[in-house]
């Protein structure tokens, strides 16, 4: 991999009080092989003032630069370094730069990704061009507050159709042209080309689309009723919220293979993993999370496409807005009406966890110093403590005045670029209210308050509520006061919520003393809280028995926080699981608590001793899900239940006979999800060979299977299996280099509970290796080795001391090292957990 400089925010402030950029013409050329395609850029810029003649740059990251000229006269391409090319003696006015070079395809899933579908042969291309990464495909002044016209073109293969930002037309002789952009960032450009199967209608005037590999054509089909009708649904949704119009010429969405992220905002065409397409069957929860994505990416166009950041220290801007607008809009406009539930239990629990890390910043960072930085900053703070934290302010400031102020932002911004001075200054102007006081109390620090209840009885049995605080953030709470009829089976009822500002001005009284209190109740707030010992004791005794889902919600974070804080311990939060779980009805929160139940109390937080005992409990609380809903009343619990046994089985005996029956009694049919779940548990345990792995893939030879099949190998208990797949991430070799979704299923079969004496001579092989692939790799695959090839279930203090050894390495390559830091702490922090 090639160097690339970075680019800083004293360079893009520099560069941008220098020029204007008007408009980009890209010719972009896919006939030209498996390895490079052709990339043709003119830019029209001016430089302002009457000053002296100035020195910039552009960015391009090229396989070859055939030529370049400024105005008309050549400049030299061995000028180019890393990824600048020096534009010197600049004077003042128009000028047009001219840009031909051979960019390289990618297979990470940055730039110009390329992906040969294995079922049917069929290549398929399309661009992920943030942060700064569209210098891969086409020379650009690369920073988000030079916006632009772009007008495309794109020859792609016979039988391809092209799909961009503005609606295309085909011009014959393979030649695509879409129609010009308004004013956008660099970064928002997108093409997505091949055999594509598209769906087609229209909707408000505007043509709608949603396209994807022909293979997955069928599931596509399957879904495309739902798919659109949850794009119509947000889409009126929020022509309610917003004055302003979608302000581009289509709606067109593309579920694309080996896509690094959810999705991607790009307007007009928003670009989605494609295992959105489901292949197998799936959970409503799992459907409602595809529907907010959905939500989340159109929120996007508004705020992100209309209106952008200035600079990444902002990106919060647009990422905390889709996600609280995305998880509001689905509940109101929608059959998705419980969606706070699944982000109290999913999107929190990673927001909780990345404040509480070295690693923490503040949602609205002062400064980011370079695009590097930049990137490291796309975690649980910019998404969910943001979304949190908006969902906040609309409790204090009311929806109404919060709505008032975004149309007046979006009407002073529209098609330029905004910062948090100027979003609050729009808020200001719709209410009464300190919005800036309360944008330095919740966006310029760090880390998570916790809220604490003291309780205090009267002599005539009445109570008084004083919350304490461990923070400084204001809070506006809903406290739950629940009676308990221990006549009947001890259920819990809701008395009353109080409305409750913090810091309080005096002790609230509730009247009788409650059987639970429940600290942010609706979950409106972003903090931990705890129970007073009585509520605790409800909590321990009927928490299946409090009514509302959410509620629910906040309970179990609750306790995943107090095991995290080693203020419970792990077993008992898995024998509360195994209390309360076989009564839930929430299909989220089922998961949610499967999840950590597994992943993080069995396989880390419990000693290799107690963890044979507990993956058994966890196997009996599956049991008892699925035969709670074999009546066939709970499909989705089912599901879940059935996914988990799988995780959990110490045996092979029944998985095995599942899998050779082809189904579970009493249902689902085994579908390749569950298939190749199966067949990677057996991997684990040492049931199947590499024989058998072959003859699942030969079943199911789709990218999918493919990945099933890295994994499978990868977590073979055998010193043979483990080397070739460590030499599948880690040697160095072009040739037979690993997709990013290829790595990461290599990487997640790799490491196993089970098979720590086997592996643990890798563990320092890892500190020696990882800094390497990185750096020849680049920042996706170093973040994917950082988190996936971890040796996470080696959690012992020398691991942690090699670890932190590896850190002050001085040339880790950035995304790299925030993954270390972040994996390490979970180390020490499992650690503290079992000691405690």
């Amino acid at each position: 991999m090639s160097l690339m400089s970075v680019l800083t925010r004293d360079e893009a402030q520099t560069r941008a009080r220098l020029l204007d950029v008007h408009r980009y013409a890209i010719e972009l050329d896919l006939t030209c092989g498996d390895e490079t395609f052709d990339s043709r850029t003119a830019i029209r810029f001016t430089v302002r003032g009457d000053g002296p003649a100035a020195d910039t740059f552009v960015e391009l990251k090229p396989a070859e630069l055939r030529s370049a000229t400024l105005d008309g006269h050549p400049l030299d391409p061995d000028t180019l370094v890393e990824n600048r090319l020096p534009l010197t003696g600049l004077t003042p006015g128009e000028h047009e730069l001219r840009i031909d070079t051979a960019m390289r395809y990618s297979h990470t899933g940055e730039g110009m990704h390329r992906f040969t579908d294995p079922t049917d042969g069929e290549t398929y291309t399309y661009t992920q061009l943030f942060l700064d990464d569209i210098q891969r495909v086409f020379a650009a002044f690369d920073q988000p507050d030079l916006k632009a016209v772009f007008d495309l073109t794109v020859k792609a293969p016979e039988g391809w159709s092209v799909l961009a930002n503005g609606i295309t037309a085909h011009e014959g002789d393979g030649i695509w042209r879409a129609a010009e952009t308004p004013l956008i960032s660099t970064y928002l450009v997108a093409v997505a080309a091949g055999p594509w199967y598209s769906v087609r209608t229209e909707h408000r005037g505007l043509p709608f689309g949603i396209h994807c590999r022909r293979s997955l054509a069928p599931y596509l089909d399957a879904d495309a009723d739902e798919l659109l009708d949850i794009t119509r649904q947000c889409f009126d949704r929020y022509h309610e919220k917003f004055e302003e119009p979608y302000p581009f010429d289509s709606y067109d969405q593309a579920f694309v293979p080996e896509f690094n992220a959810g999705a991607m905002e790009n307007p007009g065409l928003v670009t989605f993993r494609d295992e959105f397409v489901y292949r197998s069957a799936v959970t409503e929860a799992q459907r409602q999370t595809r529907a907010m994505v959905i939500a989340h990416e159109m929120a996007h166009m508004w705020f992100g496409d209309l209106v952008t950041l200035r600079w990444w220290d902002d990106i919060w801007l647009n990422e905390s807005f889709a996600e609280y607008m995305g998880y509001q809009t689905l509940t109101e406009a929608t059959r998705f009406t419980d969606t706070w539930t699944d982000f109290g239990v999913a999107r929190k629990a990673w927001g909780y966890e990345a404040d509480q890390r070295p690693s923490t910043h503040p949602v609205a960072p002062d400064a980011v110093d370079d695009t590097a930085s930049a990137l490291l900053n796309f975690d649980g703070i910019s998404y969910a403590k943001g979304a949190s934290a908006l969902r906040q302010l609309v409790a204090w400031l009311g929806e109404k005045d919060f709505l008032a102020g975004i149309n007046i932002h979006f009407t002073r911004h529209r098609f330029g670029n905004a910062t948090l001075a100027d979003f609050v200054d729009s808020l200001t102007a719709a209410t009464e209210r300190d919005v800036h006081a309360w944008a330095e109390s919740w966006l310029r620090t760090t880390g998570v308050d916790t809220l604490a209840p003291q309780l205090t009885q009267a002599d005539d049995g009445t109570c008084s509520l004083t919350v304490d605080r461990d923070g400084s953030r204001p809070h506006r709470i809903a406290v739950g006061l629940y009676d308990q009829d221990l006549a009947d089976d001890g259920a819990l009822t809701l008395r009353e919520r109080i409305e409750l500002d913090i810091p309080q001005t005096a002790p609230q009284p509730l009247g009788k003393r409650p059987a639970l209190l429940l600290l942010n109740d609706s979950d409106l707030s972003y903090a931990k809280v705890r129970f007073d010992p009585d509520s605790f004791k409800a909590v321990q005794s009927a928490l299946s028995a409090l009514p509302e889902p959410l509620s629910r919600a906040v309970v179990w974070n609750a306790l995943r926080d107090a095991v995290r804080d080693g203020r419970l311990p792990a077993a008992a939060y898995l024998e509360t699981a195994c209390t309360h779980l076989p009564q839930e009805s929430d299909l989220a929160l089922a998961e949610g608590v499967l999840a950590f139940a597994s992943a993080q109390v069995v396989d880390r937080y419990l000693s290799p001793e107690e963890r044979p005992a507990a993956l058994a409990a966890l196997a009996r609380l599956c049991r008892d899900l699925i035969r709670r809903t074999e009546d066939g009343s709970h499909p989705g619990l089912r599901l879940i239940a059935v996914r988990h046994f799988i995780d959990a089985a110490a045996h092979p005996d029944t998985i095995a006979a599942w899998l050779a029956d082809g189904t579970v009694p009493g249902g689902p049919e085994l579908d390749p999800e569950l298939r190749w779940r199966i067949l990677g548990r057996l991997a684990v345990l040492g049931a199947v060979d590499e024989a058998t792995i072959d003859g699942e893939l030969e079943r199911d030879p789709s990218a999918t299977g493919q990945e099933g099949a890295a994994h499978c190998r990868a977590a073979l208990p055998d010193p043979e299996a483990k080397r070739r797949a460590w030499e599948a991430m880690f040697t160095a070799d072009e040739q037979r280099d690993l997709s990013n979704y290829l790595f990461t299923a290599t990487a997640r079969g790799f490491w196993q509970p089970e098979q720590a004496d086997l592996v643990a001579q890798y563990v320092d092989r890892y500190w020696a290796d990882v800094p390497a692939l990185a750096a020849r790799r680049g920042p996706v695959i170093a973040a994917a080795a950082g988190r996936w090839a971890f040796p996470r279930y080696a959690i012992d203090a020398d691991t942690l001391r090699r670890g932190e050894k590896c850190l002050r390495k001085k040339d880790l390559v950035p995304s790299l090292h925030r993954r270390l830091v972040d994996e390490l702490d979970d180390l020490a922090r499992a650690l503290r957990v079992r000691e405690a």
